[in-house]
């Protein structure tokens, strides 16, 4: 990990407090009310240097802004493709066996730890069957 910084720590906690996979905003909103001195500005260098230290995972979505996760135990995450709600997977996949794949098909070395799937969670789901 980079250098120690109360500022760094502030944004861990507030991830660690909204355990909900929280948006970069929601995480500043976190750090603001527990009376940090950190600005925006600072809340974005720390959220990317903690993912470059591997503390958190970036969660991108296809659509609406990224969340943020801890590297607490190895899981996966599934992605509402109507709703964006993010929700936690544990599957033990034969990664050696799909990176192998995933090399002989596309050329390219691929970092799976950051797996997600997209699906319709069963709220969306059940509001398009009631239409």
């Amino acid at each position: 990990m980079k250098n120690y910084s109360k500022q760094r720590e502030d944004v861990l906690n507030a991830i660690k407090e909204l355990k909900n996979h929280p948006t970069a905003e929601e995480i500043y909103s976190k750090v603001k009310e527990n009376n940090s001195t950190a600005s925006k500005g600072t809340v974005y260098r720390n959220l990317k240097n903690l993912v470059i230290d591997k503390k958190i995972i970036k969660i991108s979505k296809i659509e609406g802004p990224d969340r943020y996760d801890l590297v607490n135990y190895p899981h996966y995450h599934a992605i509402c493709a109507s709703c964006g709600k993010v929700f936690d997977f544990v599957y033990d996949f034969d990664v050696a066996n799909i990176r192998k794949s995933l090399k002989k098909q596309i050329g390219e070395n691929i970092d799976i730890n950051d797996f997600s799937l997209q699906i319709l969670c069963d709220k969306c789901k059940n509001k398009l069957q009631k239409n």
